[in-house]
This record gives C-alpha cells, sequence and structure tokens, in this order.
C-alpha cells in the first residue's frame, strides 16, 4: 500500500477452523507480538501501529487465492503469502488486537473474520465482503473503520458492480454453487445503492499531506462491473503519502513511491476512497 530497519519478515498460517498449528508458526507469531511489546510500538496510535507491524511484512511472497480452498466457506488466514487485502486486513486485525491484549492465534482468525464477513458472520460464500465498497460500508457500520474522503474534498461516486455474476466461470465456489450466482447478483444490486467518497486521481497529491499513516486506500477502476482494483496502507513521508501493499507485479509486499505516483502508474485506475481505522485508544 518505510524507512527503518527491518527486523525480521514473521510469518503466520492458520486454517480455521483446523487443527493443531505447526509450532513454528506459532513460535514466529509470538516473536512478533513480543516484538510490539518489548519495542513499545502497542502503546503507538493504532495507524503507526499498522505501519510497523507492515514494514515487518515488506519481502512477503505475494500470493493470489489464498483464500480459495475446498469445502465449506471458512476463515482463512494467512502471512505466508499475501495478497492486497490480505495484507491490509492482517495488519489492521492485528494492530488492533495488540492494542486490546489479544495475542492468540484464535483472538486473530475471530478478528479478521469479524471484519472479512458481512456482520462479522461466516454464513457461506456469499457472505464475505467480495467487494471493496461492501468491505468498507460494513466496517463503518461495525466501527472499525470512518471514512474521510468529506475531509480530502472527496466526491460521491455510485459503484456499478456486476463483475461476480457475471463472470461466474472465474470464482470456483460460484461455479460449484448456481444458486450462489444468484445471491451475489442481489448482493450486487444492494451496492450499487452505495455512494462511495472518491479523490481523483488529479488530486491525489494535493491530498497527500492530510494522510495519516495507516489509513487504508482503495483504488478505483474503470473496469466495466468493477468497483477497486487495489488496496494498501499509507505511509507518511515528510509531507507526503507512500503506499505500502502487496503489489502483484513485484510479487511481493513492498513500500512503493507516493500515493499519487503509483496511481498515476495505471491508466484505468481513476481515483481513491480512503478510510482510517478508528483508534478507541487515543
Amino acid at each position: 500500500m518505510i524507512r527503518v530497519v527491518l527486523v525480521g519478515i514473521f510469518v503466520l498460517s492458520l486454517v480455521h477452523p483446523s487443527g493443531a498449528q505447526e509450532s513454528t508458526t506459532s513460535q514466529r507469531f509470538r516473536k512478533l507480538v513480543q516484538m510490539a511489546q518489548d519495542s513499545g510500538w502497542v502503546k503507538l496510535p493504532l495507524g503507526k501501529l499498522m505501519e510497523r507491524l507492515g514494514n515487518q511484512l515488506v519481502g512477503t511472497p505475494y500470493v493470489g487465492g489464498t483464500l480459495v480452498a475446498e469445502g465449506p466457506e471458512a476463515c482463512r488466514v494467512t502471512l505466508e503469502g499475501l495478497d492486497c487485502v490480505t495484507f491490509f486486513e492482517s495488519v489492521l486485525n492485528l494492530a488492533r488486537n495488540l492494542h486490546s491484549g489479544r495475542h492468540s492465534f484464535e483472538d486473530l482468525v475471530a478478528s479478521i473474520s469479524f471484519t472479512r464477513y458481512r456482520n462479522g458472520v461466516v454464513n457461506g460464500y456469499t457472505s464475505r465482503l467480495h467487494y471493496t465498497t461492501e468491505w468498507i460500508s460494513d466496517n463503518i457500520t461495525k466501527g472499525i473503520v470512518r471514512d474521510i474522503g468529506s475531509e480530502l474534498g472527496a466526491r460521491p461516486v455510485g459503484m456499478d458492480v456486476n463483475f461476480m455474476s457475471t463472470h461466474p466461470g472465474l470464482y470456483p465456489a460460484l461455479r460449484q454453487k448456481p444458486a450462489d450466482v444468484e445471491a451475489m447478483a442481489r448482493i450486487e444490486q444492494r451496492v450499487r445503492g452505495l455512494k462511495m467518497m472518491v479523490v481523483d486521481r488529479k488530486d491525489i497529491a494535493g491530498i497527500e499531506s492530510r494522510l495519516q499513516d495507516g489509513d487504508i486506500v482503495a483504488i478505483v477502476t474503470s473496469k466495466a462491473g468493477l468497483d477497486y482494483a487495489h488496496t494498501g496502507i499509507v505511509v507518511r513521508d515528510g509531507n507526503r503519502a507512500r503506499l505500502m501493499h502487496a503489489s502483484s507485479s513485484k510479487k511481493r509486499v513492498i513500500l512503493d513511491e507516493y500515493l499519487s505516483d503509483v496511481v498515476q502508474r495505471v491508466n484505468s485506475w481513476t481515483g481513491i476512497s480512503v478510510v482510517r481505522p478508528v483508534d478507541r485508544r487515543h
């Protein structure tokens, strides 16, 4: 979506519900938690804590499709390989858990499940918040994030989503259960009724000074049927903002260039929406 020394890259691989965890994975996770405690990061504001945790994941391989698996829908969590969404949601929930003193694997899975699924309830494939528009809306309602678009001079934009229901062959779960295609079409209809606050790509450089560490950025796409093409988190750099994200082109989590420059690289990226994690401790 850091110019400090990397202490190490820590990985966690979980599937919930599941059997016993590998001891090495548990040990690595405990080291990350211990590092945050020993360094005093847990006392930092939430966004700054997210920056520090994200920094520890720089270099983690980009892996798509980690949530795709045989069997019923479950909250699958991994830090061994990340895509753009699982990167920001993992960093967000790790930080929230550290602030609240929740340090177990089960706590992490429960927190990610709460933000990943509609109303925090796992109830089949279509209960997952597949569209970023709905993820933002649902997590605003839950009190996890707040939309700061109005503070940035953003304009309301409707998202004309229909891609999943019109391309079910691209999604194994939809191929296997045609009834879910109809359910997804109904979800898309509801999503089309939402208005998202969007900063136009030409205006992004001018608002970078108002962004904070840990702000979650969603990049709008002009591709038919989709709402957002990419996500990441903000890292302050002087009076500018850089994007830390899981890059499919670089095949790893990276600290990229200034946010406005990142968006300008792709013609179909037309703007951004920005939400700020709600920090209940500061």
